[in-house]
This record gives structure tokens, C-alpha cells and sequence, in this order.
């Protein structure tokens, strides 16, 4: 297979289930502690964009960080 058929195939797959998108790009906001979220969110967009599915899947919420304490927040 060429480069060409190697990326037809993975724009297939990720239009396919555009959530992979989002699940990269969490992977990259927890392995740099979010310092580059808004980097990555710019990048999603445009790999979204790139693929053909331009709506980003529903944010999933997230777990209330516990304070100092160890408590959940109220």
C-alpha cells in the first residue's frame, strides 16, 4: 500500500469515529499536565476538519479534583 492508501485509510477510521480525536488529544493534555491544552484544541479542530467531521464530540465531564485536604469539593 502506498502513503496516499495509508492516509485515505486513516481519515476513513477517525471520520468513522471522530471520539479518537478527542481520546489523542486527552492523552496529550494528561501526559503535559494541560499545558498545551489550547494547542491541542486547535489541533483537534483541525484534524476534525481535515477528516470531515467538524463537530467535536460532546465533552465528557470530568472528575472534580479533590482539594489539598483530600475532600471532594461541595
Amino acid at each position: 500500500m502506498d502513503l496516499k492508501g495509508l492516509v485515505d485509510k486513516a481519515k476513513a477510521a477517525l471520520k468513522g469515529n471522530p471520539s479518537l480525536i478527542d481520546k489523542g488529544g486527552d492523552a496529550v493534555d494528561k501526559a503535559t499536565g494541560g499545558k498545551y491544552a489550547s494547542q491541542v484544541d486547535k489541533a483537534q479542530d483541525a484534524a476534525r476538519k481535515a477528516v470531515g467531521a467538524d463537530t467535536p464530540a460532546p465533552a465528557e465531564p470530568k472528575p472534580a479534583d479533590p482539594g489539598p485536604s483530600g475532600e471532594q469539593p461541595k
